[in-house]
């Protein structure tokens, strides 16, 4: 720029004198001295503005050998990492693809084990009520056994005080939000279409395999609901574990924040001869007359 301007204060009296040129004669001497005059300082200024810029430029170049090595690690350092100076270096958060793909990992793992042993739990009830249907000469299934628990008006009792009598055993919580609830509801019209179709005596049964929250107080306003003949069985949790292992009965506790969890579980009703002795189960796919129509059947053969 300061070039630029040079140039102009050198072209500008030039353009001046152009000028001067149509001035009267009487006059166009001293127009002529003065351009000259104005000329020479205009040169004058420019080279002392192209010597300032010229000192300007050579400080500016000239650098510390400390700067120097500063600014060339700066380009190394730049050029190894693949990054522009204007680029910043990303900052890792704290979870990485590799934790989180262990997380998963862990996860599934646990999922299909739970699956796997639930599913083994499932097909052994399966095995052992196929041993029952193919007859004595085969032995009898490995479910069901001595308990000793408590019913709902707080009386202990045992599997001895249920001979004589067929039973149909049930095993839930009473905090169960659907499924227990269906099925005893199911269970209580069963027994009833049994007694007015076959004439038959059914005792149902409820135990709990939640100990921890199933006192006898619980149990016993919750069998209430259902059938004024349900006997709710509740115990502490050896004696609840006792009972579930002899027949084979699959519970956990899941989904657990404080004192609010479920429990997961078969869903099975077990039907239970006048010794005690395990007949058949019954799952859930089975409705209020095909189960009353499999026990009635039960039965028959049973006497036959």
């Amino acid at each position: 720029m300061i070039r630029v301007k040079g140039f102009q204060a050198i072209f500008a009296p030039l353009i001046c004198g152009s000028h001067t040129q149509n001035m009267p004669l009487f006059s166009a001497k001293k127009t002529s001295v003065f351009s000259y005059q104005y000329l020479v300082r205009s040169v004058t200024t420019s080279e002392q503005a192209n010597q300032k810029i010229s000192s300007a430029t050579a400080a500016a170049n000239e650098t510390t050998p400390a700067a120097a090595a500063a600014a060339s690690d700066e380009r190394n350092g730049t050029e190894d990492s693949g990054q522009t100076p204007s680029q910043k270096p990303i900052r890792r958060g704290p979870v990485t693809w590799l934790s989180l793909v262990l997380l998963i990992a862990t996860g599934g793992g646990l999922i299909v084990n739970y699956d796997k042993e639930k599913k083994r739990h499932i097909e052994e009830l399966k095995n052992a009520s196929s041993t029952v249907k193919q007859g004595p000469s085969v032995g009898k299934a490995a479910i069901g056994g001595p308990f000793k628990l408590v019913n709902h008006h707080g009386k202990t009792v045992t599997e001895k005080d249920f001979l004589g009598k067929w039973t149909l055993i049930y095993f839930g919580f009473t905090y169960c939000p659907d499924i227990c609830p269906d099925e005893l509801l199911k269970l209580a019209a069963a027994v009833d279409k049994i007694k007015e179709k076959a004439g038959l005596e059914i005792v149902p049964v409820f135990i709990s395999v939640d100990p921890e929250r199933d006192n006898v107080e619980q149990v016993s306003e919750y069998v209430k609901e259902f059938h004024p003949n349900l006997i709710g069985l509740t115990g502490t949790a050896d004696e609840i574990r006792q009972v579930a292992r002899a027949y084979r009965v699959y519970y956990m506790k899941t989904e657990e924040e404080g004192s609010d969890y479920l429990v997961d579980h078969s869903i099975v009703m077990y039907l239970m001869n006048p010794k005690m002795e395990f007949v058949k189960f019954f799952g859930k796919n089975y409705d209020v007359d095909t189960l009353a129509e499999g026990i009635i059947n039960e039965i028959k053969g049973h006497r036959s």
